[in-house]
C-alpha cells in the first residue's frame, strides 16, 4: 500500500509521540501538541460545518501566529486548498488575489481588517472569520475566530478525507512586481518532499526551537511550518520583526534555528543591543530571498555568533533548490574565504531534482569554472504545478520540463552555483556585463555602509551604468566621492558606480527583499526594458 506524500501527516505523528511537549509559544501563550492538533482539527470541522467542501479555496491573512499554524493544518486536513496573503500589498493587490484564487473564506486578523474593509465591496465572497486582538476594532462582522472553532466540541476528530498527494495543498501568490500576482500551484507532495529538505539540511531535531522571524505566508515559511512539527519540535511565534525582540527571544527561549532574508540578518547585527546581549545558543540560521554579502555573513558570525546557511530558492519551487553545503575541508580556510563561500548558492537538495545553469545562448550547461554566465534552471519534485488559471505565463516559466528561474550564475569547479545577478538586474554597460550583486559585495565591506542596492541608471555615452543607493550607518560622514574612490580600489573601475545617492531606507517586502524595480522607476521613469 503507497500513502500519499502529505505534510499534514507530521501533525498526526507529533500528536502520537510528543502530545504533552510545547508546540507553540506565543506570547503569551503555549501549546502542546495534544492542544494544537485539537485546535487544527476543530478548525478543519468548522469549516466543513460552514460548507467548505474537498478543494475549496480559504484565504488567510495572518501575521505569524498560532492562528497562521493552526490555519495551514486545518484547512489542510478538510483537503482544501489555503491561500496565504501577504498582509502587507495594497488593498487592491489583496482584492485581485482573493477574487482571482476563487477563496470562499478569509481568516482574517483584526490588525489588518481595515484593509479588507476598503475593498470589500468588490470581493466575492462573503464569509468572515476574524481573529480578534487587543487594540484593534475589524468592521468585518463575520464571526470570531474563537466562536467559530469553539462551536465543535474539543473532542472534535478531524473530517475524514481521501487526499491525493498531488491535490494543492497551498496556493501562493507572487508579489507581482511587474505585472500582475501570479498564483503558484504547490502541491502536498511539492510541499513534502521541500519540508524534508528542510529538515534535513537544516538538521532540524526534535530539541530544536525555531522562531519564525520569516512570514509564514511567504512560500508557507519556506516550509519551516511543516519541517518543525514534523520533528516535533517547537514553534515561537513573532508577529513583527523587531531585532530587539528577537535578541531578547534567543536566549529567553534558547532559540535554537531561524529563518530570514539577508535584510533581517542586517538589521541584527546593527542593531546596538547586539554587541550588549551574549548569546549562548550559536543560532544556526538559514537565509535567502537575495544573495547574501560574504561581508555581511561574517559579521553575523563575529557579533552574534550566528551560525548562517545559505540557501536558495523561489516560490514557484515550493522554495528550496540549492543549498551551500559545508564540507570539513573549509574548516581550515580564512574567515574571508569561509564567508565568501557561504555567500554562494550551492548545489542541489537530497529531495528536490535537478539544477543546473544552461547557457542563454544555446541551452547546454555552462562549464563548471566560475566564469560561464548562465540561467538557473530546475526541475523534479518541487516545481509548481503551474501558475493559477495562467497558463501563458507557465508555458512561459516551464519549457520541456525546466523552470527557468530568471537567475544568471556561475558554476564553480567543485559545483557550487554562484548568482551573479537577476537577469532584469545585471547592468550592461558599454556591452560589458557588470553584476549589481559583485559591487553590492564589495560596498557592504565599507564600515560606513548599512545597507546598499546597486541599480542600472540610463547614460548616453555607455546605454547604462552602475548607481548605488546607499544607507549609511548612523553618525557616518562619507561623501559621495569617498564611496566610488573605495569601490575603484577593490574591483575593476568599468563595475565600480559612477553615482552614489545616500538615503533613509531601502524599499523592501514583507520578507526583507530590495524591491530594486522601485528604485529603477525612479531613474528610468518606469520599469527597465530587459531583452
Amino acid at each position: 500500500m503507497i500513502a500519499p506524500l502529505t505534510p499534514l501527516d507530521w501533525k498526526r505523528r507529533a500528536v502520537k509521540y510528543y502530545p504533552e511537549k510545547t508546540a507553540i509559544i506565543d506570547e503569551g501563550k503555549t501549546f502542546t501538541y495534544r492542544e494544537f492538533g485539537k485546535r487544527s482539527d476543530q478548525l478543519a470541522a468548522a469549516l466543513q460545518n460552514a460548507g467548505i467542501k474537498e478543494r475549496d479555496h480559504v484565504a488567510v491573512m495572518l501575521p505569524n501566529t498560532h492562528y497562521m499554524l493552526e490555519s495551514f493544518y486545518g484547512i489542510g486536513q478538510l483537503g482544501a486548498v489555503m491561500v496565504p496573503l501577504n498582509y502587507r500589498l495594497a488593498a487592491k493587490d489583496l482584492a485581485y488575489i482573493i477574487n482571482h484564487s476563487d477563496a470562499k473564506t478569509l481568516i482574517v486578523d483584526a490588525e489588518f481588517s481595515n484593509l479588507i474593509e476598503d475593498v470589500r465591496h468588490e470581493l466575492s465572497i462573503d464569509k468572515y472569520i476574524v481573529v480578534e486582538v487587543d487594540g484593534h476594532e475589524s468592521g468585518l462582522g463575520g464571526v470570531s475566530y474563537e466562536a467559530f472553532i469553539g462551536a465543535v466540541p474539543e473532542d472534535a476528530e478531524a473530517p475524514a478525507v481521501e487526499i491525493d498527494e498531488n491535490q494543492l495543498l497551498t496556493l501562493n501568490y507572487t508579489s507581482g512586481t511587474t505585472s500582475k500576482p501570479k498564483g503558484v500551484m504547490l502541491t502536498h507532495r511539492s510541499n513534502y518532499l521541500n519540508a524534508a529538505n528542510f529538515l534535513y539540511h537544516l538538521n532540524i531535531t526534535h530539541d530544536d526551537v525555531y522562531l519564525h522571524t520569516l512570514p509564514m505566508f511567504h512560500a508557507n515559511g519556506w516550509g519551516g511550518i511543516w519541517a518543525i512539527t514534523a520533528a516535533g519540535a517547537t514553534h515561537v511565534c513573532l508577529r513583527k520583526v523587531d531585532p530587539v525582540q528577537i535578541l531578547e527571544l534567543f536566549e529567553k527561549y534558547k532559540i535554537s534555528v531561524l529563518c530570514g532574508a539577508p535584510t533581517v540578518i542586517n538589521m541584527l547585527v546593527n542593531e546596538p543591543k547586539a554587541k550588549e546581549i551574549n548569546i549562548t545558543t550559536s543560532p544556526r540560521m538559514a537565509t535567502a530571498g537575495a544573495p547574501p554579502a560574504a561581508a555581511l555573513i561574517a559579521k553575523a558570525q563575529n557579533i552574534l555568533g550566528l551560525n548562517i546557511m545559505h540557501v536558495y530558492g523561489l516560490t514557484e519551487t515550493s522554495p528550496f533548490i540549492l543549498y551551500c553545503e559545508w564540507k570539513r575541508e573549509f574548516d581550515s580556510k580564512s574567515p574571508e574565504e569561509q564567508s565568501a563561500i557561504k555567500a554562494r548558492q550551492g548545489i542541489e537538495l537530497a529531495f528536490n531534482g535537478e539544477t543546473k545553469v544552461v547557457s542563454q545562448e544555446d541551452g547546454r550547461e555552462v562549464e563548471w569554472n566560475g566564469k560561464e554566465l548562465g540561467e538557473i534552471i530546475t526541475r523534479g519534485n518541487v516545481v509548481m504545478a503551474g501558475y493559477y488559471k495562467n497558463p501563458e505565463k507557465t508555458a512561459e516559466a516551464i519549457k520541456d520540463s525546466w523552470f527557468y528561474t530568471g537567475d544568471l550564475a556561475v558554476t564553480h569547479p567543485d559545483g557550487f552555483v554562484e548568482i551573479q545577478d537577476r537577469i532584469k538586474d545585471m547592468i550592461i554597460s558599454g556591452g560589458e556585463n557588470i553584476s549589481s550583486t559583485e559591487i553590492e559585495g564589495v560596498l557592504y565591506k565599507h564600515p560606513d555602509v548599512m545597507e546598499v542596492a546597486v541599480i542600472a541608471v540610463p547614460d548616453e555615452k555607455w546605454g547604462e551604468v552602475p548607481k548605488a543607493i546607499i544607507v549609511l550607518h548612523p553618525g557616518a560622514e562619507v561623501t559621495e566621492q569617498d564611496i566610488i574612490d573605495y569601490t575603484r580600489a577593490n574591483m575593476a573601475h568599468f563595475k565600480a558606480p559612477k553615482s552614489i545617492d545616500f538615503v533613509e531606507a531601502l524599499p523592501k517586502t514583507a520578507t526583507g527583499k530590495l524591491q530594486k524595480f522601485r528604485l529603477r522607476e525612479m531613474y528610468w521613469g518606469g520599469p527597465k526594458k530587459v531583452n
